[in-house]
């Protein structure tokens, strides 16, 4: 057996008996040593059955409680008596201060008693420095219902064997293998942390009872102890040693015996009794372990930190990095720039009589949005087509159209009817205030003036040649608006007026203007031709006084007008001038000294041109007769022999030098440069056709202008239609005057105007232009028509140009029909037109006659 004594139990093996001494004079363990009463005196103690008191054993004394701060129990604690704390479960602690007679490893920690059979020694429970461990299930004693538990089948116990509980079948306590003591105490400290978790998850309840439960444990393995130190002892009673405690009071009966310093007495045992097991104690119950409240709320934190950071980030972004691109926004969102409209200029006769005119109006919208209702969309559509001279399906369909918030209705809409409109409680139906352009005269002068679009642009004809001046220059206004768009008092706004257009005073007399459109529609009637063009102009200035179309654009319902009617014919319509054409060939010759107005042509009424034959209007036979009476009857074959004379380079330059296959100037609208192609690319018989007016194309304002030239005795002046604007103030401003170019020589003029005024007399083809008290010069014309849509020639071209007074001229009127049906002839057809429009232009300008009469002249020969 291995030494108990000589290990020095200390004051936890309890007081008494020569081997609780320690040191070398213990005595080992032999029946009836010392040491056995130190060990009798240990289990006498835990069994209540030590020494009876004596002077010289006297009963021990409670020790004093250390003071709190100092010692574990407090001065009037018994460690016997006290109930157990939450402190007694916790194992012993490296850290705790040694204690006298406990012997550490050199690292502090107790060493396994190997004194005692069958584990390792240590100090008792109740000495001081010791800590009470938490009971664990396995530490009860292991007895016959333990082992029973383990092994359920039936066991056959043979005398001086030993059961499973630690017992032999005497009933001493057998010795516990070293290795088990090591796994109990190292479950100690596993069940540490799980007691203390159990502890934590449990309330007051589990944790009274976990204390009744831990006494009845050390109460059952004190009895263990006991048995196992009878058995080395041989049963002898051990003396507890001074200052030697139990660990916990001896579990008693409420009513049992008691032993000498108050124990309880235990119950006798026999050699073949066993005490009986101690009760095993409860499970804990199941606990859900639900995962750690402190990670959840972490990764709340986290996530909340996240998505603070994401709107922290976009706030910065926000107010810092981009904040003046989201204030310009925000300002661009507010802020509107309404425009305001400049009113347009007026358009103006030459009197300053309104032939166009703006005048206020008001331009209606609706949001289609706010009509969800078919029939009440319906009865809308209604109202709006009466009111403002519409069509109901073009409602309907500007009403439907419910995916858009702005439909506008009309732009030029009278005050009086969008008043009444906006009073018949139509829903979002909004009025603005604008312009819109009006003409007072309807179509007089319709394709020369033009018309302005929707847009406030012009299109055609004056409104778009001097759209720049009659447009002037719209305002801007800045002004902050909500939501519903009404504008926020307060704010700041910027305004620019707007500069009103300025009025065009136009080279027209409004009532001449009528007189030549009314007569060349009524002619045009009469001889059913596809077209009429008049023009009356200015010999002294080249003002055009009259430029009338037939039929002409009425510029109230433009809209609906065909487009052949928007075209300004007198100006940009071309065609060939036949015999018009002859005071240039004229011209030519005169100027080239190769003939005289007296001089003497054999003429026959035909003439051979290369590969073709030309004739003249009527047949005759051969006979001689002066240029001034070849002029008179616009003899062909006359005009032929007198360009033979001149040559085609110089009828070239001189046709060219009254303006044919160039624009004119002076800002007319739609003005064309004829077609006159180069004389060295004429054909054989192209140079004889030219002379009297075929194979070369003018418009009506450029023959207008060749005439205006010979009476303003051979000075050329570019035609004008502008006389002059008018500047905000009222002012009227006066045209620059039109370029003046010498075409022919002053006697040139003079001799073709009697010739020409020759062509007006009883014997010349323009009788019919003669006016009574007046001396009239002028041309007729008849020539063949080009039709472009055919490809060939069809039809005639009949015109009459001329001047008055031919001693004084004034005004040159022109007078050109395409294609009529009744009569063909310039002097048929034309010159009555010439007539009618010169006499009223003549009486409307007051312009007297002269009062001298023609001074004889040769127009025959052997006259």
């Amino acid at each position: 057996m291995r030494e108990s004594g000589g290990r020095g139990q200390g004051p936890g093996r309890g007081a008494g008996g020569a081997g609780s001494q320690g040191g070398p004079g213990a005595a080992r363990r032999t029946p009836g040593g010392p040491g056995r009463a130190g060990r009798q005196g240990g289990s006498a103690r835990s069994e209540g059955t030590g020494r009876p008191a004596s002077p010289d054993n006297p009963p021990r004394q409670p020790r004093k409680r250390p003071d709190p701060l100092d010692l574990p129990f407090g001065p009037d604690d018994d460690p016997r008596a006290r109930p157990p704390r939450d402190d007694d479960d916790l194992p012993p602690s490296d850290d705790a201060p040694p204690t006298p007679g406990d012997r550490r490893s050199p690292r502090g920690r107790p060493r396994p008693d190997t004194g005692r059979t069958g584990g390792t020694r240590g100090r008792g429970d109740d000495e001081p420095g010791a800590r009470r461990r938490p009971p664990r299930e396995d530490d009860r004693p292991r007895g016959r219902a333990a082992a029973q538990s383990r092994d359920p089948g039936p066991r056959t116990r043979t005398p001086g064997s030993r059961d499973d509980a630690g017992r032999d079948d005497h009933g001493r306590s057998r010795r516990v293998p070293a290795d088990r003591d090591h796994d109990r105490m190292r479950g100690r400290v596993q069940d540490r942390d799980d007691r203390r978790t159990f502890r934590e998850g449990r309330a007051g309840e589990a944790r009274t009872r976990g204390r009744q439960d831990d006494a009845q444990d050390r109460g059952g393995r004190d009895d263990d102890a006991r048995a196992r130190g009878r058995q080395d002892d041989d049963g002898a009673p051990r003396r507890p040693r001074p200052g030697e405690r139990d660990r916990v009071p001896p579990r008693r009966p409420a009513d049992g015996p008691r032993g000498p310093r108050g124990g309880d007495v235990p119950p006798p045992r026999g050699p073949g009794r066993r005490p009986p097991a101690p009760p095993r104690p409860p499970k804990p119950p199941l606990v859900l372990r639900l995962g750690s409240p402190r990670r959840r709320i972490n990764i709340g934190l986290i996530g909340m930190t996240f998505v603070l950071s994401i709107f922290a980030g976009r706030l910065i972004q926000m107010q810092g990095l981009d904040s003046k691109v989201y204030e310009a926004a925000a300002v661009d969102q507010r802020r509107h720039v309404e425009t305001i409209p400049a009113k347009r200029g007026s358009i103006t006769d030459v009197n300053g009589h309104d032939l166009a005119v703006t005048v206020e109006a008001r331009e209606l919208s609706i949001d289609p949005s706010k009509i969800t209702d078919v029939g009440v969309r319906a009865k809308v559509a209604k109202v709006l087509a009466q009111q403002l001279g519409k069509s109901e399906q073009d409602m309907a369909a500007k009403l439907a159209r419910v995916d858009t918030r702005y439909q506008r209705l009309a732009s030029d809409v009278d005050p009086v009817v969008a008043s009444r409109l906006l009073r018949a409680s139509i829903p979002a139906l909004s009025a603005k205030k604008t312009y819109r352009r009006v003409y007072p005269a309807g179509d007089l002068a319709g394709s020369l003036i033009g018309f302005v679009g929707d847009e406030g642009k012009g299109l055609i004809g004056i409104e778009r040649t001097s759209n720049k001046l009659l447009a002037g220059r719209d305002g801007r206004q800045r002004v902050e608006t909500g939501r519903d768009g009404q504008r926020i008092p307060m704010t700041s706004s910027q305004r620019t007026a707007p500069v009103n257009g300025q009025d065009v005073r136009l080279t027209i007399d409004r009532d001449v203007q009528w007189a030549a459109q009314k007569s060349i529609a009524d002619q045009v009637e009469e001889s059913g031709a596809d077209s009429g063009t008049v023009i009356v102009m200015d010999v002294r200035t080249a003002q055009i006084v009259a430029m009338a179309n037939a039929p002409e654009l009425d510029l109230g319902n433009w809209r609906s007008a065909p487009a052949s009617s928007q075209i300004n014919k007198a100006a940009a319509d071309v065609f060939e001038p036949g015999s018009t054409n002859k005071v240039i060939t004229a011209a030519a010759a005169l100027e080239a000294r190769m003939v005289t107005p007296d001089t003497v042509f054999r003429v026959p009424d035909r003439i051979k041109c290369y590969d073709r034959v030309l004739r003249d209007a009527h047949a005759h036979a051969a006979e001689s007769m002066t240029f001034r009476q070849a002029m008179a009857e616009s003899s062909n074959v006359a005009t032929v022999m007198a360009a033979r004379k001149v040559g085609s380079a110089r009828l070239y330059a001189m046709l060219k030098a009254f303006g044919f296959g160039s624009t004119p100037g002076g800002g007319v609208p739609g003005a064309e440069a004829g077609l006159l192609p180069d004389y060295r690319k004429w054909s054989g018989s192209q140079s004889c056709t030219v002379a009297y007016g075929q194979g070369v194309s003018v418009t009506a304002l450029q023959m207008a202008s060749v005439y205006q030239t010979i009476a303003n005795g051979g000075v050329k002046i570019e035609p004008q239609i502008v006389a002059g604007t008018t500047d905000a103030s009222g002012r009227h401003v006066p045209a620059a005057p039109g370029k003046q170019t010498r075409v022919v020589s002053e006697t040139t003029a003079k001799e073709i105007t009697t010739m020409l005024e020759s062509a007006v007399g009883e014997e010349g083809t323009g009788h019919l232009a003669a006016i009574p008290g007046y001396r009239v010069a002028g041309k007729t014309g008849t020539a063949n028509r080009y039709d472009a849509a055919l490809g060939r020639y069809d039809g005639y071209t009949a015109s009459f140009v001329g001047f008055a007074p031919a001693d004084a001229p004034r005004l040159v009127v022109l007078s050109v029909l395409q294609n009529p049906k009744n009569g063909h002839f310039g002097g048929q057809l034309a010159a009555p037109v010439f007539k009618d429009v010169m006499t009223f232009a003549i009486k409307s300008k007051k312009i007297p006659p002269t009062g001298s009469t023609v001074a004889p002249v040769r127009t025959r020969t052997g006259e």
